[in-house]
């Protein structure tokens, strides 16, 4: 077996395909959101970043940074362990008490990522549950399909968003049957926001269990930055609430919201949280005082809802294909992979605009895009600027016809 080659063969294909990841080499200048530092050969260039996840730019908020400076003063560097041995610290405990208070639940638990929060807590869920199906939205994250995967149980893939075909496969189980839907509230690469409520309702008519995944949603909607169920006033109705810390919060790491007992469940059992080395104390500390800033402040949030508005409505005007949602999110189409990384190529490199490709497995092929994340922080200078850019190479690159 020659395993080089086999190696050589697989990258080759996906280089051919025009989906191969390249990594961007940058580094944020701290306090200058969303301007960046690239290094290139032995170069450096200034950037500006237009899809990073920190949306609100709160991993530059000078409250966040002190308190992970404090944090090292105060505890040192590491946590020291896994969550059972010695890596429980009392930054830990506060922010797991703010989680549960955040989205009105008895208790909260974190993870290192938001991937690893949903692998370990549905798969965990789903074992616990012997003879449970899982319902699972057609768009759902990769982390949630994993979880359902390891999990091993039977499940339904119910249509993007359609009640009634969710409501449809319910109904071939007896009540009885141990259930749990899992979806999104804000769904990342297209923008659309489910129906929370109504969603829960059926899982109450039907005995289902409702796991929501707020990842792209905390911090940024609700009167405390508590996500769609938050803003929607139905944080009563969700069974298991997850999301990340790195968006949002502008830091690192995941955590799932619920009753007690599930929590302690998922604790007790969940492999992917026993065996990890819990995050850092700066980590959690920085991430505190994100979750404690976001939940009286209303400034960032406006702003953000302001600029991805005045972004969406001005590409428009402009003739820039972008996707029609509800949500921050801002796609642009391309339709086409080695078009979408050669529009994103010269973006960087002619106009010093940061914007990465998005093709298969992330979307479908055929629905590559870029996908655009204005921050209360971007200016209309900055949005000139990029629609300037996009404009010209839309002309040059023939894309709106690819479109």
């Amino acid at each position: 077996m020659d395993y080089d080659k086999k190696f050589a063969d697989a990258l080759r294909e996906i280089k051919h395909e025009g989906r191969y990841r390249e990594f961007a080499d940058i580094r944020r200048k701290c306090g200058n959101f969303p301007n960046a530092h690239r290094f290139n050969a032995d170069e450096q260039h200034d950037i500006k970043v237009w899809c990073s996840n920190d949306y609100l730019g709160m991993g530059q908020n000078p409250n966040v940074i002190s308190a992970m400076h404090n944090a090292i003063d105060t505890a040192g560097a590491g946590s020291g362990g896994t969550r059972n041995i010695s890596g429980t610290t009392h930054y830990h405990v506060e922010l797991e008490a703010e989680l549960a208070d955040l989205h009105g639940k008895e208790a909260a638990l974190l993870f290192t990522s938001g991937y690893i929060a949903n692998d370990a807590s549905i798969s965990m869920l789903v074992k616990l549950l012997p003879g449970c199906v899982i319902f699972s939205d057609e768009k759902n994250h990769a982390s949630m399909i994993e979880g359902i995967r390891h999990g091993g149980g039977p499940k339904e893939i119910w249509r993007h968003n359609d009640l009634l075909h969710l409501e449809e496969l319910l109904q071939g189980y007896d009540r009885d049957t141990p259930k749990i839907i899992a979806f999104e509230s804000v769904y990342s690469m297209d923008g659309n926001i489910s129906a929370i409520g109504d969603i829960c309702d059926l899982a109450k008519k039907y005995g289902a269990l409702t796991y929501l995944d707020e990842v792209h949603a905390v911090g940024l909607y609700g009167p405390r930055g508590g996500g769609i169920a938050d803003r929607d006033g139905v944080l009563d109705k969700v069974d298991v609430i997850e999301g990340t810390l790195a968006k949002g919060f502008g830091i690192m790491g995941g955590y799932i919201a619920a009753s007690a007992d599930i929590v302690d469940s998922i604790r007790s059992f969940a492999l992917g949280f026993i065996f990890t080395t819990s995050l850092a104390p700066a980590i959690v500390a920085g991430a505190l005082a994100s979750v404690r800033h976001l939940k009286v402040s209303q400034i960032e949030r406006e702003r953000h809802q302001e600029r991805a508005r005045t972004l969406k409505r001005r590409m428009k005007k402009a003739g820039i294909p972008v996707m029609d949602n509800p949500s921050h999110i801002v796609p642009v189409m391309v339709g086409d992979p080695v078009l979408c990384k050669s529009l994103t190529d010269a973006l960087m490199e002619r106009f010093n605009i940061y914007v990465q490709p998005i093709n298969y497995p992330t979307v479908p092929r055929g629905t590559e895009r870029i996908r655009l994340t204005p921050s209360p922080i971007h200016t209309d200078e900055d949005m000139d600027h990029l629609i300037d850019a996009l404009n010209q190479l839309w002309g040059e690159m023939d894309l709106r016809r690819a479109a």
